[in-house]
């Protein structure tokens, strides 16, 4: 089962993120095999995280639940919530496969929230800047609840254009870098 695990920061959380980066990336470690894409979500600067996006395939919700909440950041109080939701990866791939490479040009992460009927889950028809695609769904699986996308894109208005505008309560579009511990 794969899932999507948005943990978004606490205000003013940076310096203990900061404390905590080795036990991240150890905690991490331990899923490597499992992930399909990582990294922060950043202020429009780039020099301050505000999240951290893991796209994991895990064998069920109980173990989602633990990577999630047994992760340092969160048992220290960086973040301020978690969304935690089934993702189909549509694109059949991890991060590390995209072929734009882990630098150049600018990341996002896109979330709709979903309304009504299911929207855009096919993949759109230019793929070339899609680094993770799939919908969000309910925990059985059976039930469209938004899209989460991660993309290269020259602005922020065109990362949300991957998604249709009218079928989703609210699109959020965040800064995004590819995470995961330094080389």
């Amino acid at each position: 089962m794969e899932f999507l695990c948005y943990h978004r920061d606490r205000p003013g959380s940076g310096p203990l993120r900061d404390e905590l980066l080795e036990k991240h990336w150890s905690y991490m470690d331990q899923y490597a095999k499992e992930m399909i894409a990582r990294g922060p979500t950043l202020t429009d600067d780039g020099d301050t995280a505000t999240g951290s996006v893991h796209i994991v395939d895990l064998p069920d919700h109980v173990t989602a639940r633990a990577f999630v909440f047994d992760e340092p950041n969160y048992q220290a109080g960086v973040y301020r919530d978690v969304l935690l939701r089934r993702w189909r990866n549509v694109l059949g791939r991890t991060m590390w496969d995209f072929p734009g490479g882990r630098t150049g040009g600018n990341r996002y992460l896109v979330i709709g929230l979903g309304q009504g009927r299911a929207a855009d889950l096919a993949l759109p028809h230019d793929t070339d800047d899609l680094i993770a695609y799939g919908p969000l769904l309910s925990d059985d699986g059976t039930t469209w609840l938004g899209t989460a996308v991660l993309l290269r894109a020259t602005d922020p208005e065109t990362a949300r254009a991957v998604l249709t505008a009218d079928r989703y309560a609210d699109i959020e579009v965040h800064n995004w870098q590819f995470g995961g511990r330094p080389s």
